[in-house]
């Protein structure tokens, strides 16, 4: 991974998103600080056999953006991707061109693959034989198949890639996307991830993880995940993607773009030591978060909010919050806590990108977003989780994500000051 440094700057100037909480930003955004969850029951399957509650993407049509052709031939996070970078490219006011292609990159992953072309080859293979295979499940089924398409979709000829690191892949894009600006790679970039995760066999592995949550006695679907509650027994698996428009600021500013916030520093680590549990007190987590303020020259009493993974887990939620104490010490129960995950559920490779956006947008707009379904606050925590949508102004916010196999990834964004 590219090292962050201090060089040029790096500005958001456009994003797009398809989620399960809205299918282009003014939605999503709508819906989170609002505090509309999108949790309920899994409808895209007979999920019966199943303890499972969804963040489901509502009301998207591929052929809306894909030929007919290219819908039969692409999974569902290919069709993701490639929407949530059109509505990016189209938010940002950025005309890709001739001229200007080979300086427009995309880095844009997924933690999995094709999950629904390998479903349905696998079916056709074992009830009709080898020649009913879908030909092109091969090659879009792979994990830097969003990226390929979205290079070949808005005709972007620069930087091409996919980083994969598990449920921190979207954020370890956006900062790989902003360190290659950094270093005078390309001078755009089209950053994000996508995810379609909701098939049988994902559920069932989730399932025998026992990582799935449910609501409280009496509660309604959308208390299935509740980030640290004392109560959290699991979370909801969520669908969708989330792009960012990464540019070198002075171009930006040549071209008078809108300028949402800045990317002002990235860390990421590895914890070696479990592909499920985290390293203990979060010591993983805690380096990354250190390296992103470090990098940024940030003090840590200076960051105004905290969008963490929060996955609604018992150790996860523990083990994060614990990483906040060693980073923040005495400012840990002070600095605002947004946990988007227990409106949208957990987007998995997804959702470090959509965090993103969520931390891009509360800094831009001062305000916080609130946590739903936080009514016993786990002592074992102790941090200050919001509930209520929060005007504040802030400067910094510091957007974290943990991947199963010990990925840990944080960024920083700050506020745009004109200058």
């Amino acid at each position: 991974m590219t090292t962050p440094g201090q060089g040029r700057r790096v500005a958001v100037t456009g994003m797009g998103v398809i989620s399960p909480v809205g299918n282009d930003i003014g939605a999503a955004w709508d819906s989170l600080v609002n505090g509309r969850s999108a949790i309920g029951p899994l409808s895209r399957f007979d999920a019966s056999p199943y303890r499972c509650y969804a963040g489901q993407v509502h009301d998207f049509d591929p052929a809306t953006v894909m030929t007919p052709k290219d819908v039969r031939r692409t999974d569902r996070a290919v069709q993701f991707g490639v929407a949530a970078a059109r509505q990016a490219v189209a938010d940002a006011g950025l005309e890709i061109n001739e001229a200007n292609a080979d300086d427009v990159g995309v880095v844009f992953g997924c933690a999995g693959f094709g999950q629904s072309l390998v479903i349905q080859s696998a079916w056709a293979l074992h009830q009709r034989g080898p020649r009913a295979v879908n030909p092109f499940h091969t090659v879009n089924g792979l994990v830097d198949a969003p990226a390929a398409w979205i290079a070949i979709q808005t005709g972007a000829r620069g930087f091409n890639a996919a980083l994969v690191a598990s449920c921190a892949t979207g954020t370890h894009n956006v900062a790989e996307g902003a360190a290659l600006i950094r270093c005078g790679d390309v001078r755009a970039v089209i950053a994000g991830s996508t995810e379609a995760p909701l098939e049988p066999h994902v559920y069932a592995g989730f399932s025998s993880l026992r990582a799935l949550g449910s609501p409280r006695p009496g509660r309604s679907d959308s208390d299935a995940c509740r980030p640290f509650d004392r109560s959290r027994n699991g979370f909801a698996l969520a669908e969708g993607a989330c792009a960012l428009i990464l540019e070198e600021l002075e171009s930006a500013k040549a071209r008078r773009a809108r300028i949402y916030a800045e990317v002002v520093g990235s860390g990421a680590t590895a914890d070696a030591f479990d592909m499920i549990a985290p390293a203990p007190h979060g010591e993983g987590s805690a380096r990354a978060m250190r390296l992103a303020l470090e990098r940024a020259r940030v003090a840590a009493s200076d960051v105004d909010m905290i969008n963490p993974h929060g996955s609604s887990t018992r150790l996860g939620d523990q083990s994060e919050a614990a990483a906040i104490h060693a980073v923040f010490g005495g400012h840990a129960r002070d600095v605002p806590i947004s946990a988007t995950k227990s409106m949208t559920g957990h987007m998995m490779g997804a959702t470090g990108a959509f965090e993103a956006f969520a931390s891009v947008m509360s800094v831009h707009h001062g305000l916080i977003p609130p946590t739903l379904n936080y009514l016993e606050p786990d002592p074992d925590c102790g941090l200050t989780v919001v509930t209520e949508p929060t005007p504040r102004r802030m400067r910094y916010v510091l957007s974290n994500s943990l991947g199963l196999g010990g990925h840990n990834s944080a960024l920083l964004v700050a506020k745009y000051d004109g200058d």
